[in-house]
């Protein structure tokens, strides 16, 4: 790449916004909010470090240059301009998410930190912008707990057992039903919490923050689960990712706000429908995470019928602009709609099959656009599993189906026991009471993962779902004993090495291993076939 390349963007800004760069500098994530900003569509405030800044971040064994420390400056004194806020104010102060942004797609395997810039000093300024303590103290907490995992690489634990504590005094099972008294009293345990898991206080410079948050977004390019995803999908380890820095919107300011994730279409079955999680009073880091129970469409439309029209109508908008099925993740903050990113949605085999088909029946791409997104696809060999004479036999339990087919195999209640027990060649399912991009070796090991939480839209489960594995998410009879290495369902007791079959076309759990039958999808294929040029080599 040239070294005059610019390395530096504004997105979101207006008329100060810099002209488009390319994905392999900018990072796909950004490249994609820069275009979506030209199309009109609420996108926060932004400014990006192109991928070069990383890969000199990794050479000089990961520390920031002092000539990227001052591009970070220069570029916040440009957010503050357009936004009128500052970075460490104690009236008006810029708060920021500091996200990763490769050229290439890697769903959850790189960090994020949101609320960079809260403080003890600009903690009164978010208070006295929004009128709101409960998200002052919310988001505050979120952040000192953050800062520790992404940037430290402390566990959760502590912060867990706190918030548990924290939930058992005040006589309510969940973080979101927390007052804000509750919440300062939590974010203060936090603050020790941090300093005993770091070995320092939690920094109060807003500026340091920053370059911290970005430092680590840089590092966890090498992150574990980001080299072996990596290795699976075959992307070069010297690309590296750009770093977004945006301005911070509010999915947790009340009953009007949250945050979701939404695919164009389905991407399990293709179906032309909007397919969407979503979490009220919320941060995204809820949806993605798969630890939290989620709300669908239904809900959303139900609540805030004004912010669903709008996703209703982004959903034509942003597949005619990208040309493809589109995943992308969005945030509402007292009713406001804004986009945080796009991308071509990850999708099984058979759900890119007839997204081609019917967008080509549509007139709304090409026989060669059609092709391009098919590239790679074995359309020979896919197969739909159903559970023969499943009306005869009563399933154990129910959850959310999150993909399609069907799985069984053994009960493995680890991740590090699932890829032991995979390697002589049988079929092991990963049963969890959640699951996160970490897992991603156990992942692939794996036929099929049924958690007891989590939504069909974490990023765990949109790479499930993309490798064609069974997954069901939110099983609520699922309960797991993990020092018996035992799980339950409706009361029923199996044990690791037990067999289980997942039926992922309708979220259904069976014990034992029920009859499968396979089939074609052989009318979609002679569609596909009739409006393609003669020409045109179709192995399928």
């Amino acid at each position: 790449m040239n070294s005059d390349t610019p390395q530096v963007f504004l997105v979101g800004c207006g008329p100060s916004a810099s002209a488009l760069g390319s994905a392999e500098v900018m990072g796909f994530k950004a490249f994609n909010l820069a275009r979506m900003a030209q199309l009109g569509i609420a996108v926060p405030a932004a400014f990006v470090l192109g991928t070069r800044y990383c890969r000199e971040f990794l050479a000089d064994d990961g520390r920031l240059a002092e000539q990227t420390r001052a591009q970070i400056r220069s570029c916040t004194r440009h957010l503050e301009e357009v936004t009128g806020l500052g970075l460490g104010s104690p009236r008006r102060p810029l708060l920021l998410s500091v996200r990763s942004g490769a050229p290439v797609s890697m769903p959850g395997m790189l960090d994020t930190v949101l609320n960079v810039g809260l403080c003890d000093n600009t903690l009164p300024g978010v208070l006295r912008l929004t009128g709101n303590p409960r998200l002052a103290w919310d988001s505050y907490r979120r952040l000192v707990q953050s800062f520790a995992e992404v940037v430290h690489g402390a566990g959760p634990e502590p912060f867990a057992a706190a918030a548990r504590e924290e939930l058992r005094r005040s006589g309510t099972e969940r973080l979101d039903r927390l007052d804000f008294r509750s919440l300062r009293s939590l974010t203060t345990r936090f603050l020790d919490v941090y300093a005993d898991a770091v070995g320092d206080p939690f920094p109060q410079s807003p500026a340091d923050q920053l370059d911290d948050a970005v430092g680590a977004v840089f590092g966890s390019w090498n992150s574990e689960r980001a080299v072996a995803y990596r290795r699976a999908n075959r992307i070069p380890d010297d690309l590296g990712t750009a770093v977004t820095a945006q301005r911070m919107v509010f999915g947790n300011s009340g009953g009007n706000s949250g945050a979701g994730v939404a695919f164009t279409r389905d991407p399990a079955t293709g179906e032309n429908s909007l397919y969407l999680d979503f979490a009220f009073n919320a941060q995204g880091e809820d949806v993605v995470s798969g630890r939290t129970a989620l709300e669908h469409d239904h809900d959303l439309a139900l609540r805030l019928p004004g912010v669903y029209r709008e996703l209703v109508a982004l959903k034509e908008q942003l597949e005619r602009e990208f040309r493809d099925a589109q995943e992308f993740e969005f945030t509402v903050q007292d009713g406001r709609l804004f986009l945080l990113q796009t991308r071509a949605a990850k999708r099984t085999a058979l759900a890119a099959l007839r997204i081609a088909v019917e967008q080509l029946e549509a007139g709304l791409l090409s026989p060669a656009e059609v092709l391009r997104n098919l590239a790679g696809i074995d359309l020979a060999g896919i197969e739909v599993a159903h559970v023969a004479g499943s009306g005869g036999d009563t399933p154990l339990a129910r959850g959310t189906a999150a993909s399609i087919g069907v799985a069984s195999g053994r009960i493995a209640m680890m991740p590090g026991r699932a890829v032991e027990l995979a390697r002589d060649g049988r079929p092991v399912l990963l049963v969890r009471d959640d699951i996160t991009t970490s897992d991603i070796v156990a992942i692939h090991a794996a036929a099929g993962i049924l958690t007891a939480r989590g939504g069909r839209t974490s990023h765990a489960a949109v790479v499930a779902r993309q490798l064609g594995k069974a997954c069901i998410v939110g099983c609520a009879d699922l309960r797991i004993d993990p020092g018996e290495r035992s799980c339950s369902l409706a009361g029923r007791t199996l044990h690791e090495g037990d067999f289980l079959c997942l039926d992922a076309n309708t979220g259904a759990v069976f014990a034992g291993e029920p009859r499968i039958t396979r089939e074609r999808p052989t009318e979609l294929i002679e569609r596909l076939r009739r409006h393609l040029p003669h020409r045109t080599a179709l192995a399928c």
